[in-house]
């Protein structure tokens, strides 16, 4: 086992993976920025770097910044965390390259899932179900475009093969309105991602967002962990996630979570990983794999109790599965909010001072957050502050401690999201399940309409 990891990222995960880190007896190293400095989890760290100014490109993004660190503390693996460089090929590559080891899947393994063309591939070879649409990537010709389009049949949605984050992608009803959302879509994708490649599906109309979790040690085992649901979202960003999703039963769930396990076999992955997918008409369609820690990540910890940092720490230092698939139970229910710092139906971001702030409590009750009184909420980052987690033995009791878990929770000086979540926990369509990866979005619409 490790004696020293160098936890690669800020905000709430770098506090998640070093707690896992200490419950393990291994010491910590924190990379931060300067707006950074007064975080709690740098205060926590058994050593701290500072790497760069605010700006993410001079510190969170700079390679040679994060490897020159792990290099001056004697760390022997490096843990990414989510966002920012954990799902970046060329930077698993260097720690490899530069010694250490990197708490993630294999650089080629990265690079492979991160292309959704070759993963949709992929997963055609293992037998996962894909959305349809194109044999790969969309040529230059236009004319052979509308060919591939009339086939797979409109509405039909181009994506960005290196996109991610909701970004580079365009629905398209129409033939006429094709050519320009091509081209508009390779420009995003140059800028956003370094790479023009597109290609196109079917896009579904009212689907739901599914997403399998997936856990590979590399050598030959692998399980899933379940479902969750993902569906409640705005600007392609989820809000509120649960485990497990309604309505999926416990063979279409084992159906589709071996699919998935057998094609982490075939690729040869390592670490956690997670399938996401469209669900719609009790049909399943492969999207893009997340080959990082996911943000929702303790919902699934809290209906299976497995530590999934943990695991993670424990695959990259080459330890083999402890359980198999028969071993993994999944029981209760579990509900994830994302606490941001935003205007709750405006969503414009509300940077500055925590002036007063309370955490809730109760049984079942977790909350993830780095935040504390008087700390100041940085306008360089994302605006997740934390994320309130409950579990119960049925949705209802989890619904029932977050709405009172939400109320609990103060945090003034700034604006959040709270009373969005407390809107959603009241809401007929949340409560019964009849909700898409649409509703959010239309429900915010009208909300804000009303409000002018």
């Amino acid at each position: 086992m490790f004696e020293k990891i160098l936890i690669a990222n800020r905000g709430e995960i770098a506090l998640r993976i070093q707690r896992a880190c200490r419950a393990m007896g291994i010491k910590t190293v924190i990379v931060y920025s300067e707006a950074d400095s007064e975080a709690k989890y740098v205060k926590l760290a058994d050593e701290s770097v500072c790497i760069g100014p605010a700006p993410v490109a001079q510190s969170y993004l700079n390679i040679p910044a994060i490897i020159s660190a792990a290099e001056v503390t004697d760390a022997e693996a490096i843990h990414p965390g989510y966002g920012f460089l954990s799902e970046n090929a060329d930077f698993a590559e260097r720690v490899e390259k530069s010694g250490f080891v990197f708490i993630g899947p294999r650089p080629e393994t990265i690079r492979l899932m991160g292309d959704k063309v070759s993963a949709k591939n992929a997963m055609k070879v293992a037998g996962v179900p894909c959305v349809p649409g194109s044999d790969g990537a969309l040529p230059e010709d236009i004319d052979t475009i509308k060919k591939v389009t009339r086939k797979i049949g409109y509405p039909v949605i181009i994506k960005a093969a290196g996109g991610g984050g909701g970004r580079g992608m365009r629905v398209v009803h129409t033939e006429a309105a094709l050519p320009n959302a091509v081209i508009m879509t390779r420009n995003e994708a140059q800028a956003a991602f370094g790479n023009p490649v597109v290609y196109a599906e079917k896009y579904l109309e009212n689907p739901r967002h599914i997403e399998f979790q997936l856990l590979i040690d590399g050598q030959g085992n692998a399980v899933h962990l379940g479902e969750r649901e993902c569906s409640l979202q705005r600007r392609h960003q989820k809000i509120l996630e649960e485990a497990p999703a309604q309505g999926i039963s416990e063979a279409l769930r084992n159906k589709i979570g071996v699919r998935c396990a057998e094609a982490c076999r075939q690729i040869k992955y390592r670490g956690v990983g997670t399938f996401e997918f469209l669900f719609e008409k009790d049909e399943f369609y492969f999207i893009e794999m997340n080959t990082r820690l996911q943000v929702e990540h303790p919902v699934t910890e809290a209906v299976t109790g497995i530590d999934l940092v943990q695991a993670q720490i424990n695959i990259a230092a080459g330890e083999i599965l402890p359980f198999k698939q028969n071993d993994i139970a999944i029981k209760g229910h579990a509900i994830e909010c994302r606490i941001n710092a935003e205007d709750a139906y405006k969503l414009t971001p509300s940077a500055g001072r925590i002036t007063q702030y309370h955490a809730p409590g109760g049984p079942g009750v977790r909350v993830d957050t780095h935040v504390y009184h008087n700390y100041m909420v940085p306008p360089y980052y994302d605006s997740m502050i934390g994320k309130i987690i409950t579990y119960g033995d049925t949705r209802e009791q989890a619904i029932a401690r977050m709405r009172i878990a939400l109320s609990e929770t103060v945090v003034q000086g700034i604006k959040t999201n709270i009373p969005l979540h407390l809107d959603l926990l009241t809401d007929a369509s949340f409560l019964n399940g009849q909700f898409s990866i649409h509703y959010l979005e239309r429900k915010l619409a009208l909300h804000n309409q009303q409000a002018d």
